[in-house]
């Protein structure tokens, strides 16, 4: 009697190849599962990545453990990167955390992590330059992905890791991201140490944050990364169009300086220098969320990890969950497989799950962006 054939593996799809994304398709193929990568940058230095980030010990650093990965995090990461310097706009040092103490959330370059999870699953295996259009969901618990060069392919399942404004996140939810009223304007200094000694002292070797108590409409940030720059951060409460009121050009550098400069007046000489001597240019980054609890009905076919499940204010959590989601999946879907079971009973779980996760980070970041 011959032995019945073994099923098929399922068609996966993984829209976005950011750190969840990569995540989860790495945990998928050390368990034997291929999944289909796509990602709409041309090529995987196509943009800059992004700051710093701290990697927590129960969600972005379990996640590498499951991937296998933490012990070449541990390589690449700074330890020291944890120190936090509070100044008043006076420039009076007004809290110090060294970060020897509490929890160990050591900091890596979010490019760094990126390269180390993009290499571990290959280039090869992510198809740059490919945009999705849509998603629609089909018979048999199915998905469609059209895809920007007209074409369509069909999925068992297709994941979105897609980000704030993700393609998949409509054919689940009609949640959009919601402006907070507040915006983030970057920009970086280079060679720090050498170049600029008194903004490297200031800084230390992890974070600054510079505020004013009796106007707390800006402020400053500062964090140092592993190249040797430190990312700047203007935080402004304001409409969603405040250059266009105030009349700037955002791509003028200098009279984006300037603006800011007038902003900030009275602040300490040594702050205001991550505003004259920035030598990239100001880059408008308004600050969106997600309605929160963001849930939806477990619909089979598709669902959501990272910010395209459940978009927050940057307050240290969105990576962090971002690869938890993306290990908590391919470790549900990997077992289903494994078992024989049905693949819709693994998505199912890994949601009921992540969910109610999302939505307590959501809320925190929310409340620590209200102070």
């Amino acid at each position: 009697m011959s032995n019945p054939t073994p099923p098929a593996p399922p068609r996966v799809a993984i829209v976005g190849a950011g750190l969840g994304g990569l995540l989860c398709a790495t945990v998928l193929r050390r368990r034997g599962i291929h999944a289909t990568v796509l990602e709409r940058d041309p090529g995987p230095h196509h943009r800059d990545q992004g700051g710093s980030l701290d990697l927590h010990e129960h969600t972005g650093q379990a996640a590498l453990r499951t991937a296998g990965l933490h012990e070449r995090f541990l390589e690449l990461s700074r330890p020291e990167g944890q120190e936090m310097r509070e100044y008043d706009h006076t420039g009076r040092l007004i809290g110090h955390e060294d970060g020897a103490e509490g929890p160990a959330r050591p900091e890596i370059d979010r490019t760094d992590l990126r390269n180390m999870l993009l290499d571990d699953l290959g280039e090869e295996n992510v198809r740059f330059g490919t945009a999705v259009r849509d998603v629609s969901l089909i018979p048999q618990g199915r998905a469609r992905l059209g895809l920007g060069d007209g074409t369509a392919e069909e999925f068992d399942l297709v994941i979105g890791a897609d980000g704030a404004w993700s393609k998949v996140r409509p054919a689940l939810s009609d949640a959009a991201p919601l402006y907070t009223g507040n915006t983030l304007v970057e920009t970086w200094c280079t060679d720090v140490d050498h170049q600029h000694p008194v903004l490297a002292r200031m800084v230390g070797h992890g974070m600054m944050l510079a505020t004013d108590a009796d106007d707390p409409t800006h402020l400053l940030i500062a964090q140092r990364n592993g190249d040797a720059s430190i990312r700047v951060y203007i935080g402004l409460k304001c409409e969603l169009d405040w250059a266009e009121r105030a009349g700037v050009d955002l791509a003028d550098t200098e009279a984006v300086r300037a603006h800011f400069l007038t902003v900030f007046a009275g602040w300490h000489e040594d702050l205001l220098r991550v505003l004259r001597e920035n030598e990239g240019p100001f880059v408008n980054r308004p600050v969106h969320r997600l309605p929160y609890p963001h849930t939806w009905p477990h619909t089979p076919g598709a669902t959501l990890l990272g910010d395209a499940a459940h978009l927050m204010p940057p307050a240290g959590q969105g990576a962090n969950l971002a690869l938890i989601d993306g290990a908590d999946l391919a470790v549900a879907i990997a077992e289903a497989v494994r078992d024989g079971a049905g693949l819709d009973a693994a998505v199912h779980a890994y949601e009921q799950a992540m969910h109610p996760r999302g939505a307590t980070a959501a809320e925190e970041s929310a409340r620590a962006l209200e102070h």
